[in-house]
């Protein structure tokens, strides 16, 4: 892709606010980290839109290990930024869900958007722009209440910074704490971070 023009047409400028679009929330978007960069040509939108090397290989180890211990006839697991519409001019991406095989199979072969709820979602961190909030887990609580809001049975949160991990269930205390300890992702499967990225989770 070629260096960006220094300065932008309103066409051109709507057009890549569009493609920077990470999120969108009761029509308002939420954009990709350090988008405005972008809009100044400082940088290529492949550059912010992309995952740091550890989010990228937690997920790579989380998937692995779902696919491995799950039936795979009973539930499938989508990554990679999944698409959800959970209602009109609203959708959020999800790094991981787990979904009920029969639910989500009409859907796996759309080019839309997914509008069926996972039973379980887990985030790495995030790659939204959080000007607009206050912290990283301002964001993380709006889009963890929104997901279980649009029925989503549990949230996980994973922050490679910290080394923290947030549970969240609706109608049960949300959970915080570290990567030593195990996170039970559904009835009879759990997993531990520290030991996964260790490479001897079982």
């Amino acid at each position: 892709m070629q260096k960006l023009k220094e300065k932008l047409s309103k066409e051109e400028k709507r057009k890549l606010l569009k493609i920077l679009t990470y999120e969108k929330v009761n029509g308002k978007p939420i954009y990709y980290r350090d988008y405005r960069k972008v809009l100044r040509g400082e940088l290529l939108p492949e550059a912010v839109m992309g995952s740091s090397g550890i989010q990228a290989y937690l997920v790579r180890l989380l998937v692995a290990f779902l696919l491995q211990v799950l039936d795979l006839k009973k539930y499938e697991v989508l990554f990679n930024e999944v698409g959800f519409r959970y209602k009109k001019g609203s959708w959020r991406n999800l790094d991981i869900g787990i979904y009920e095989r029969k639910k989500v199979e009409p859907y796996l072969f759309s080019e839309k958007l997914i509008p069926v709820a996972p039973k379980v979602i887990i985030e790495v961190d995030t790659k939204a722009d959080l000007s607009k909030y206050s912290s990283l887990e301002e964001y993380a609580y709006e889009k963890t209440q929104d997901l279980l809001d649009a029925g989503v049975e549990k949230v996980i949160w994973i922050f490679t910074k910290t080394k923290k991990v947030m549970e969240a269930e609706k109608g049960k205390d949300w959970i915080i704490h570290g990567w030593d300890k195990d996170i039970e992702i559904m009835k009879g499967i759990k997993v531990n971070i520290e030991k996964l990225m260790k490479g001897v989770q079982k």
